[in-house]
């Protein structure tokens, strides 16, 4: 049937219905007007692609919209495919039997199905951008002046090698056995990922048989959690990083982040706990052991105990004939590798208790602040610390105080239990040679070289002299300056009053201010230079006043002092309330030896960070006072030590030096300058489980005449000449 369109109606004319414009009456619909029209506009519905590309971004997106049409094209297929139950045209059980036909398409389905999920995994998994901290973690190493190894701290031992400075030999035993295909595999081991699949489903545990690159990939990466799901990841991020990083970034990598027991992380760490050598003096048999401790070191350290030995040992013989077999070892050289290599006993990585912790104490603070290297990044490790410490100084300055603290608590144990004895070496350019921080820094973290607790004494006088050699003294308030020399004239009597221009000076409680020498003794009218060769304390105490209390604190600090140290400007600081360290001490008496010139001491002379150089801020020489001034202290100081110890070096040595007492007995000096090398050496008593406050030496310092200090001094500085 037909259905004919009237001849009214032709093809280029339309029914147009008119409707008023207040719309159709009755209607609840409100006019189609333009206003009308923008305002119940709706937002147009996303497009297909755009809800995918918002559900599982937009990577993932492309693919699915790639695999579409072929979605669309298969699922007509499927349809027709799709299996009837009970099956027609059969009987019996084989109703319920699919085809082979059914059988094929649903093994086919489900290794398109895998592929395209594995496809679709490596598309969504990324490289981690933060590595783990304990895999970039590393200790920091300090060497001597020398350049040799002095001690190493951080959490974590270990220390970044280059591949090329691991020989081949070590590389190839780690390979061959852990992953002798490492060279040609794509990163990961499907064997090992399906074993591992099966041993966790089949027995409830996981297993092994990962590739050196997922193992790396755990490493710095992951975690060491045994679950599917994280092995799973770990092969992702392995294929993606095999195609993004060299076969030998990633053994490199691998090599400087595996464990290997005894608290080492890499190998080099490992070379040197297991061998005491570096990685580049390790043998093939010396690395076929210590490839085997990847496989588990609690389980192959030999030196624990003796089936871990038996284990070590079949280990170490199956990874070298293992070499042989890939071809990286010859037989021959295989035969000469008969002898288990026995690792040490100990791990030789830790110094924890000795003199150098005290050294790396020092070393440590210095280091941050000349290079500006925060306490965060500085834990990281990493950074090879070239101190100035002078290892054979060292071991004379610790053994000389070691003696004189054994014989003190064996003459006299009860006062000698508080007894402290800070020390320190420093040059005329700065540089700290050797310091003494303690018995033990397990036990006593408190340096005893660094210390600001007792007061200099009479070995400040120099720096009184000094200064008003330097900027002359006033006898008015507002007269010049007069100059002052060696030969200048001070009254030496004991208990004289201090005076001012003015008059005596009067202390806040009423009292006329004196000085007191030692013993009590008076000295009459006697030259500046032979009262600081005698160490009579009044003329000093008269000088300062005379020169300016401002003036003997400017030059202590330019000579090396720290101002917080110096205390209250009072009369009392010419004859030494000030509280300088041991390190501090010899380095002011270092700027006499430099001709008035002070350079402030540090213990750092160069750092790297992974082989390359820190910029290092390292301090350069100021006027503390002039040459000539120098030259005289120097010359008393000279005098002084010849006077007190006529017979302790020949004619022709350049030792100055003097000892330093305090009036209360709280502390006892002996600063001395040879050879440009300046050694300061103090001795107190502290009850550091009570209080800070010194106590009375009661004997331990010894006397005038066999001075504990100075008996610690000359062995230090032995020999003279």
């Amino acid at each position: 049937m037909q259905l004919k369109v009237p001849a009214a109606f032709t093809a280029d004319e339309t029914m147009q219905l008119r409707v008023p414009e207040g719309g159709i009456p009755g209607s609840r619909e409100t006019p189609a007007t333009p206003e009308n029209r923008r305002k119940g506009r709706k937002a147009p519905r996303p497009s297909f692609s755009s809800r995918i590309s918002a559900a599982v971004g937009p990577r993932l997106a492309l693919l699915v919209a790639a695999l579409a049409p072929l979605v669309a094209r298969v699922t007509p297929y499927a349809r027709r495919m799709r299996p009837q139950y009970p099956r027609p045209g059969r009987s019996g059980w084989r109703r319920w039997i699919p085809s082979w036909r059914q059988w094929l398409g649903g093994v086919l389905a489900s290794i398109g199905l895998s592929g395209l999920f594995l496809v679709v995994a490596y598309a969504a998994t990324d490289i981690p951008d933060n590595l783990n901290t304990y895999a970039t973690q590393q200790d920091n190493v300090y060497f001597w002046a020398d350049g040799t190894p002095m001690a190493r701290t951080g959490w974590v031992q270990r220390q970044a090698m280059p591949l090329e400075d691991i020989p081949e030999d070590v590389r190839w035993a780690v390979l061959a056995a852990e992953n002798a295909s490492f060279y040609s595999d794509p990163g990961v081991s499907f064997k090992g990922i399906s074993r591992a699949l099966f041993r966790t489903l089949g027995q409830g545990d996981t297993q092994g048989g990962s590739t050196i690159t997922q193992q790396y990939v755990k490493n710095v990466y992951l975690n060491q959690n045994q679950t599917l799901r994280r092995k799973f990841t770990e092969a992702m991020i392995a294929l993606k990083l095999d195609n993004q990083m060299s076969k030998d970034e990633i053994l490199e990598g691998y090599l400087n982040t595996s464990w290997f027991g005894r608290g080492t992380y890499g190998i080099q760490r490992a070379a040197q706990a297991y061998y005491g050598k570096d990685v580049s003096e390790l043998d093939a048999s010396e690395a076929a052991f210590l490839a085997g401790l990847l496989k588990g070191a609690g389980l192959y350290d030999p030196t624990l105990n003796s089936a871990n030995r038996a284990r070590a040992v079949e280990r170490w013989s199956w990874t070298l004939d293992r070499m042989v077999e890939i071809g990286k070892l010859s037989k021959a050289e295989r035969a000469t590798y008969t002898k288990f290599p026995e690792p040490l006993k100990n791990n030789p990585l830790y110094d924890t208790g000795e003199q150098s912790d005290y050294l790396v104490e020092v070393a440590a603070q210095y280091a941050k602040k000349a290079a500006d290297i925060s306490d965060k990044d500085f834990d990281l490790g990493g950074y090879q610390i070239y101190t100035t410490f002078d290892k054979k100084r060292e071991t004379q300055l610790t053994d000389a105080v070691t003696k004189a603290r054994g014989k003190a608590l064996e003459d006299d144990p009860k006062n000698a239990k508080n007894a402290h004895y800070g020390a320190a070496s420093v040059t005329a350019d700065g540089r700290i040679l050797a310091v003494y921080g303690g018995p033990d820094h397990r036990t006593q973290g408190y340096n005893e070289s660094n210390a600001t607790t007792v007061p200099a004494g009479s070995a400040f006088l120099p720096f009184v002299y000094a200064a008003g050699l330097e900027h002359g003294v006033h006898k008015t308030r507002d007269g010049e300056a007069t100059e002052v020399t060696g030969e200048s004239l001070y009254d030496g009597d004991d208990d004289i009053p201090v005076t001012t221009p003015e008059g005596p000076y009067w202390d806040r409680g009423g009292k006329k201010v004196t000085g007191s020498n030692d013993g009590d003794k008076s000295y009459g009218r006697i030259s500046l230079h032979r009262a600081l060769e005698l160490s009579v304390n009044t003329p000093f105490m008269q000088l300062g006043m005379d020169t300016g209390l401002d003036k003997v604190r400017a030059t202590a600090e330019a000579s090396g002092l720290l101002s917080s140290s110096l205390g209250a400007q009072v009369p009392a600081l010419s004859l030494g309330s000030a509280t300088p360290s041991a390190i501090r001490m010899a380095s002011g008496y270092s700027t006499f030896a430099a001709a008035g010139k002070h350079t402030e001491p540090y213990s750092v002379r160069q750092i790297t960070h992974n082989g390359t150089k820190v910029a290092l801020d390292v301090p350069e020489s100021t006027r503390a006072f002039g040459a000539d001034v120098a030259e005289e202290v120097t010359s008393a100081l000279t005098d002084s030590f010849r006077t007190a110890h006529p017979d302790a070096a020949p004619a022709s040595a350049a030792v100055a030096g003097k000892a330093g007492t305090t009036q209360n007995d709280t502390a006892a000096w002996y600063v001395g300058t040879h050879k440009s090398v300046s050694t300061a050496v103090v001795v107190y008593r502290i009850d550091l489980a009570k209080s800070l406050e010194p106590l009375p030496l009661e004997g331990i310092a010894g006397t005038a005449d066999d001075s504990v200090p100075y008996g610690i001094w000359s062995r230090a500085m032995s020999p003279l000449g």
